[in-house]
């Protein structure tokens, strides 16, 4: 099994977005939630520690966008070098591969499951607002940006209408919540979407004059 501190070594300090905080709580999260419904706590555990190992930090560019390939590819190696079976290293890297909102391959077993909710879960609630800011600045955008027609109709920004704080959260952190697959994710991404929806309407109410 990989370690805590292999996890440390993959994720680079000062990262607010996916430094080995973010990767420490979805590892205790998941954990969680495989306890709750049942899943394979090992397999669970090892794709958590490493489903960000790659590709996920700023430097990596555009690559970032992929990186649950290149995370799954770290995954494979580690697993391989410490004798796992085909069949179980196969299960991590699909639980890698399926981790993203915006990934093209969707969690079809319990284990891939429960990793998606546990990673979906640390873009909710307070850390979902801090990290989603954080995630702004790193690509220079603005906390906040008023948002076009174009953006509100069909989430597409405007020639030099930036892709702010506030953009991201109306295209995809409110509709996280729908996404969730488990039962006990579902009830506290129910608590944590108050929270995140109740910051961002208090931004742009601060930001437009209004609170």
């Amino acid at each position: 099994m990989p370690t805590i501190e292999q996890a440390r070594a993959w994720s680079p300090a000062g990262d607010p977005v996916h430094g080995f905080d973010h990767v420490e709580r979805v590892v205790h999260m998941a954990e969680r939630l495989a306890r709750e419904v049942g899943a394979d706590a090992e397999i669970v555990r090892a794709a958590a520690l490493m489903h960000d190992a790659a590709g996920a930090h700023p430097e990596a560019g555009e690559a970032r966008h992929d990186h649950e390939r290149d995370s799954a590819a770290v995954a494979r190696r580690v697993l391989t070098d410490e004798g796992w079976p085909e069949e179980r290293i196969r299960a991590v890297e699909h639980c890698i591969h399926a981790h993203r909102f915006r990934g093209k391959e969707r969690p079809q077993t319990l284990e891939a499951q429960v990793l998606f909710d546990a990673d979906k879960l640390d873009v909710m609630g307070a850390f979902g607002a801090a990290r989603t800011i954080g995630y702004a600045l790193q690509a220079g955008a603005p906390i906040y940006a008023t948002p076009s027609r174009a953006f509100l109709d069909r989430g597409e920004t405007e020639a030099g209408e930036p892709h702010s704080a506030y953009h991201e959260y109306l295209f995809k952190l409110r509709r996280v919540r729908e996404r969730l697959y488990t039962e006990p994710a579902r009830q506290i991404g129910e608590r944590r979407h108050q929270v995140l929806c109740a910051f961002f309407d208090q931004l742009a109410a601060e930001a437009e004059g209004r609170g």
